[in-house]
């Protein structure tokens, strides 16, 4: 199974979750501001992490979900931390879907910076997937 992991993270707490989930994918997660976060081959399964940022999700992941091609990607799983709200998970849902991308149901997210447990907690999300 191809796994690819995209994120937007200001803090580092998205960061950390799309690293732990990479990880468990044998994969590496990328940035959506890297040169690498391009899809060159097909995903089976594309995690997509983000927060909201002044109620909306972050311009460049916006971008970044509006330049995929839904031939590339059989699923979406999306993920997020924030401080404030767990909305960026619709927003980045709903933005997916608009492009015919599928997504999955269940989300993962957690409250602020991602302690060694909720790391644990996002191998197990990850696993559900692959």
């Amino acid at each position: 199974m191809k796994a690819a992991v995209r994120y937007s993270s200001r803090t580092g707490n998205t960061k950390a979750v799309a690293e732990q989930i990479a990880k468990t994918a044998g994969t590496q997660a990328f940035s959506v501001d890297s040169a690498n976060a391009a899809l060159t081959e097909p995903a089976d399964v594309l995690f997509v992490g983000g927060a909201l940022y002044a109620y909306g999700i972050d311009s460049h992941l916006k971008e970044y979900i509006e330049s995929l091609d839904a031939a590339n990607v059989d699923k979406a799983v999306v993920f997020s931390t924030s401080w404030v709200s767990k909305h960026a998970i619709e927003l980045i849902k709903k933005a997916l879907g608009e492009k015919g991308i599928a997504v999955a149901e269940k989300t993962l997210y957690f409250r602020g910076h991602p302690t060694d447990s909720q790391l644990q907690m996002a191998d197990a999300f990850a696993r559900q997937f692959l």
